[in-house]
């Protein structure tokens, strides 16, 4: 049998979108080498109900 690896797939969810009180969310699933980044992701992805670029950080 192969090797599972250390790549796990993350959800990152818009931290701008919770304190705008706005419906709806905006995230995205991505993945990472928990080897090599073992601290949580935090990219800037597209919001498309705000219609702008914000910090999206990786949940649990």
């Amino acid at each position: 049998m192969a090797k599972k690896g250390s790549r796990v797939q993350v959800i990152l969810e818009c931290t701008e979108h919770k304190t705008s009180g706005q419906p709806g969310t905006s995230r995205y699933i991505s993945v990472k080498n928990k080897k090599n980044t073992p601290e949580r992701l935090e990219l800037k992805k597209y919001n498309p109900i705000l219609k702008k670029y914000t910090v999206h950080k990786e949940i649990k």
